[in-house]
């Protein structure tokens, strides 16, 4: 790898500080997950959007509450079902007869935070109804454009589809997401304290803020400033280049997808501490940026198997 460049941009002493106790009090929320933990804080630093994917009752809700009490923004919650309309979630202009004119009466996308829980029990009509508030920070009703607030981040929950009642999400709308995670079962200690403590809910209810709006967009500025190096960048478009050729992927890693592993790899080192990417950031995102992306032949194993065959068959020069 070339010299590291000195840069400016980096996390104030404070803020640094500040994320440490932000990810520290999710940690005490969503317990014995600490690199799902950090992976969601790389979505949200990265202007992104995060999908957590994982059976029911393992703590994907409970995860976008803790984030949403310890990020201080405004919050709202969609319960996607099979009923939920567009207007439901984007808002709907009603005429208003004393001013003869129509007037916009925004949804519940209108927030910081956005939790999309169980986005794929909808129809795909609904669920594509983010597609434009993902992508552009706005939404179109009626020809008008009404901009959403900064910071907007999204946070999808889905069950398994192969679980009764889901409609798979499509693939542009699956390439919106910057990370897909799964929690997986608690260890066993985790599992304990769980079982013994406090409510969750509870305890969610009592959190303070740690990090206001200011913060967020302040590092999502100082993610932009943190150094790849060209060796870096080869690095990266060797593995996309590897996902289009290899055995059993029949549609590859496009370039969005490559921004955005190099998106996340800067604030994944930011928050370890660091003004520049090594390799080991790209390998740690690797699965939770391309698997989802990745489409495999019939046959071929799932996306993260896919992924983690192709960080296997790339060298590191």
């Amino acid at each position: 790898m070339s010299a590291v460049p000195q840069t400016t941009n980096m996390l104030t002493d404070g803020l640094r500080e500040a994320v440490l106790r932000a990810q520290a009090q999710v940690n005490g929320l969503v317990l014995g997950k600490p690199q799902e933990v950090r992976l969601a804080f790389v979505a949200l630093l990265s202007d992104g959007h995060l999908l957590i994917e994982d059976l029911p009752g393992l703590g994907k809700t409970t995860l976008a509450h803790a984030l949403a009490a310890t990020l201080g923004l405004g919050f709202q919650r969609v319960q996607f079902t099979s009923d939920l309309l567009p207007a439901d979630i984007i808002g709907v202009s009603v005429y208003d007869a004393q001013a003869r004119r129509f007037e916009f009466h925004p949804g519940p996308v209108f927030a910081n935070i956005v939790l999309a829980d169980e986005i794929n029990r909808a129809p795909p009509r609904t669920q594509s109804a983010l597609l434009e508030a993902m992508a552009e920070h706005q939404v179109t009703v009626d020809g008008s454009t009404h901009a959403l607030p900064e910071p907007f981040f999204v946070i999808a929950t889905q069950n398994p589809v192969d679980l009764a009642g889901t409609y798979p999400l499509p693939d542009s709308q699956l390439d919106r997401f910057l990370l897909r995670l799964a929690l997986g079962y608690p260890n066993a200690d985790a599992e304990r304290a769980l079982l013994t403590g406090v409510d969750r809910r509870d305890l969610i209810a009592q959190t303070m803020p740690v990090l206001s709006s200011e913060d967020v967009l302040a590092m999502r500025r100082a993610v932009n400033g943190v150094h790849a190096s060209d060796a870096l960048v080869t690095y990266v478009q060797a593995l996309m280049h590897r996902s289009r050729q290899h055995p059993g992927v029949r549609v590859g890693l496009s370039p969005r997808a490559g921004l955005a592993l190099l998106r996340a790899a800067r604030a994944y080192a930011l928050l370890l501490g660091r003004n520049h990417v090594l390799p080991e950031d790209v390998q740690a995102l690797f699965s939770a940026v391309a698997a989802h992306r990745l489409v495999a032949d019939a046959d071929s194993g799932t996306g993260a198997a896919l992924a983690k065959s192709i960080l296997l068959a790339v060298p590191v020069d």
